[in-house]
């Protein structure tokens, strides 16, 4: 196992600029997320960290050694693909075990190496067969195989799970997570679901158009978003963002939204009288309340989306969409009003103009 220190890595496709200087420091035996939507850059990303793609300024290092200038099978990294990338003449073992064979490997060895991975993996009873006599989930069990057997320093997986179903995703899921606590080894995971990040990371890099938003633990983004996109982007629902005005007045904070609405700033907010802001909340944390409360939103309810454990609802307030989550059932008429209380100790600022979120 190894650390993985990305420094200053940029990218350009002859005059286009797809990374701008990513810094990234993944731990040993720690598993980091790469999410992002499409085009952001972090699959070009994992391709120069395995070596399919050079670097045009920057260094990466694997453990103390600079790999810049190293081809792939020198890296020491072992990849998982999107689309599997199985050889279909081969059964479940010779897939497993070829790379073992290209290594020269002594056969006993490579018998015993891919007998660990097939238990690890629950593939013992598979071993005869060939890829098209698999289901998805067991064609990507076996890519996972054929990374596990080589034992690298670092696990690289490139959208792993996005060609399965919902249900098998979730549950392999799981199994990827499971499979890092048993073999400690480092990782480093891309993918552009944000809920896949949230369930299996220790660390989440977030990026868009070839930089980095920001970067921690899921729990650090979730509760302190940097700015509106990444605020936008991780949690769901998304977040609640509702255009109003900072006003500031006898040492007091208040919001005052677009229908005139006024709520207290979130505590240790930023920010100066009259600055243009947005005020962020997210659908779990709004509660239902009286009307002619001062501190609650009056909003319109467009559908109700029973979900047996929770209700989703859909609400307009001046124009602009409003997700709630309620953690109980239920029923609202379409068209009705009701009144939201925001938990304000978990509510967000963010600076108009720059997005930026306005916190102390």
């Amino acid at each position: 196992m190894a650390s993985v220190t990305i420094a200053q890595v940029k990218k350009r496709f002859g005059g286009v600029q797809i990374l701008h200087g990513v810094d990234i420091a993944v731990d040993d035996g720690s598993f980091t997320v790469l999410v992002g939507p499409s085009g952001c850059g972090k699959s070009t990303l994992l391709r120069m960290i395995a070596g399919l793609e050079q670097v045009s300024d920057g260094e990466i290092r694997i453990g103390a050694q600079r790999v810049n200038d190293l081809p792939p099978k020198q890296r020491d990294i072992a990849m998982v693909f999107q689309n599997y990338a199985l050889y279909p003449h081969m059964t479940v073992r010779d897939n497993m075990a070829f790379s073992l064979m290209l290594a020269k490997i002594d056969a006993a060895t490579a018998k015993a190496k891919v007998a660990r991975a097939a238990d690890i993996l629950g593939l013992g009873e598979l071993l005869d067969r060939f890829p098209r006599q698999l289901s998805g989930g067991q064609r990507q069990r076996v890519a996972m195989g054929r990374a596990i057997v080589r034992d690298p320093q670092v696990f690289l997986f490139d959208e792993p799970l996005s060609n399965l179903d919902a249900k098998l995703r979730v549950a392999m899921r799981t199994e990827l997570k499971e499979l890092h606590q048993r073999l400690k080894t480092t990782s480093i995971y891309v993918t552009h679901d944000q809920i896949e990040a949230m369930t299996m990371g220790d660390q989440i890099v977030v990026m868009k158009e070839g930089r980095i938003e920001q970067k921690g633990s899921p729990l650090e983004l979730y509760d302190r978003p940097a700015n509106l996109f990444v605020a936008g982007f991780i949690g769901s629902p998304a977040m609640n963002f509702l255009p109003a005005t900072l006003r500031r007045a006898a040492g007091t904070a208040t919001v005052e939204l677009a229908d005139g609405t006024r709520l207290p700033a979130p505590p240790g907010s930023e920010g100066s009288d009259g600055q243009a802001v947005i005020f962020g909340t997210r659908p779990e944390h709004l509660s239902l309340s009286h009307a002619g409360s001062t501190t609650t939103i009056a909003t319109q309810v467009a559908v109700v989306e029973p979900t047996g454990a929770d209700t989703f609802v859909a609400c307009r307030h001046a124009g602009k969409e409003l997700a709630v989550v309620f953690r109980d059932r239920q029923a609202f008429a379409p068209g009705s009003t009701i009144h939201l209380q925001p938990d304000l100790a978990r509510a967000h600022l963010f600076d108009a103009a720059s997005g930026r979120r306005l916190a102390a």
